[in-house]
């Protein structure tokens, strides 16, 4: 079986090399305030990264301090303990514990004064998890908007500017609540968005909000998107405008992004011996196409010689007309598309996650192709393109064994790619 030779035990070191260059116990430390406040300080926060990043916080701020960060579902790591209670809620759908934590969180915020600090931990995932939508639309309505979104396939960056212009707590909206009562600001963050806008990260509950409704309203009409009656009303309505630029002060630390990782991973690949390829964390697209520009690119290095490593992150996406059924992830279609498009060339392996652990509905991170991964799979009967039309990737891995599964990380900079490249010149 071939990947489960040598080149994927380092695809999956590098894997993990990358990871822990992202987790909170590496960049958040450094980051953290080092003088107390004369009055409390309230800890918050939200996002697939957040227990960790309050547990990390916990163990390196001096007390007294206390709190709440909500993270979603699955990704519940141990109590952050030093008064900062862990929630879960929804993702990437908002629940009924998304509407508790919001409500919690801006309760909180309310009871601050100008000898306080608020230091909030943003992460990918937070959106959903922390939802309070504007007074006149339900969560209900909310949800199937955003589920509509997602479904079609569109940005991530476009998704939260809509989620932001519905919302009575993202956007700056938080923050602005802090400022209003004089407390000093702190936003710490990681990345999972492609640009590391601050203000899209978790969509921004303290960071002041570079979009605008009419951005929120081209995207909702472009797609169709329901219950329009409603949100063309909240949209029009005054206060709709989230805080602009400049509107909200305090402190922004990004603590690590895709790049962060992809760094780590190519240091370790030169030390052994490969050339490096990094075209960087802003790739965004339909999982498929940007696989099949991949592939063209290790044919191309192949054909060159040497021995490589093809390092990208970013966003990719999928679009689901209807519900097929099927189990996957854009880094299992990028994969699958990957192998159908390469053919069983030989000396080139990949690996492709997402770093907070889920990938899609997968259940997993992600996995790994190899030369004869089509050929493993036609001999078990499966028919790898008609799985990755029906969005159905996790069962291709799931037969030959090469899901990658690494429960929640603790940390979110989104995809993460690798290409192991050995040239016919070797």
């Amino acid at each position: 079986m071939e990947a489960a030779g040598p080149e994927k035990d380092l695809l999956l070191r590098l894997l993990r090399i990358a990871v822990a260059a992202v987790h909170p116990d590496c960049v958040l430390p450094a980051a953290l305030p080092r003088r107390p406040p004369p009055g409390r300080t309230l800890v918050l926060g939200a996002g697939k990264a957040a227990a960790a990043m309050a547990a990390c916080l916990a163990r390196h701020l001096d007390p007294p301090f206390a709190g709440a960060v909500v993270v979603p579902h699955g990704h519940a790591l141990s109590a952050p303990g030093g008064g900062i209670e862990l929630l879960e809620a929804g993702h990437p759908l908002p629940d009924a514990g998304s509407v508790a934590a919001a409500r919690r969180m801006h309760h909180e915020v309310a009871r601050l004064g100008p000898d306080d600090r608020l230091i909030f931990l943003a992460s990918g995932g937070g959106s959903a998890t922390l939802t309070l939508p504007a007074p006149g639309l339900s969560l209900a309505e909310k949800r199937d908007i955003v589920d509509h979104l997602l479904r079609r396939g569109v940005p991530i960056a476009v998704i939260n500017a809509v989620r932001k212009h519905l919302s009575a707590i993202k956007g700056g909206r938080l923050g602005a609540e802090a400022a209003a009562r004089g407390a000093e600001l702190w936003t710490l963050a990681i990345s999972d968005v492609v640009g590391d806008d601050p203000a899209a990260i978790a969509s921004g509950p303290t960071i002041p909000d570079p979009t605008t409704v009419d951005d929120a309203r081209a995207a909702l009409r472009m797609v169709k998107a329901p219950h329009a009656a409603v949100w063309e009303r909240l949209l029009d309505a005054p206060g709709a405008e989230t805080p602009e630029p400049g509107d909200v002060a305090g402190e922004t630390c990004l603590l690590a992004s895709g790049a962060t990782a992809l760094t780590a991973a190519a240091k370790a690949a030169r030390a052994a011996g490969h050339a490096v390829h990094d075209l960087g964390d802003r790739i965004e697209g339909a999982a498929p196409d940007v696989a099949r520009g991949h592939a063209e690119l290790a044919r191309r290095l192949k054909a060159a010689g040497g021995r490589h490593l093809v390092l990208s992150g970013g966003e990719l996406t999928v679009c689901r007309d209807g519900d097929t059924g099927g189990r996957g992830g854009p880094n299992l279609e990028y994969l699958a598309a990957l192998a159908l498009a390469l053919e069983g060339a030989s000396g080139i392996h990949a690996l492709a996650v997402d770093s907070d652990g889920f990938d899609g509905t997968s259940g997993a991170a992600g996995g790994i192709v190899a030369p004869d991964s089509l050929a493993r799979a036609r001999e078990q009967g499966l028919d790898p393109a008609a799985l990755l039309a029906a969005h159905d990737s996790r069962r291709l891995f799931a037969a030959l064994g090469d899901l990658v599964e690494t429960g929640p990380t603790g940390t979110n900079v989104n995809d993460l790619r690798f290409i192991l490249v050995e040239g016919d010149a070797d």
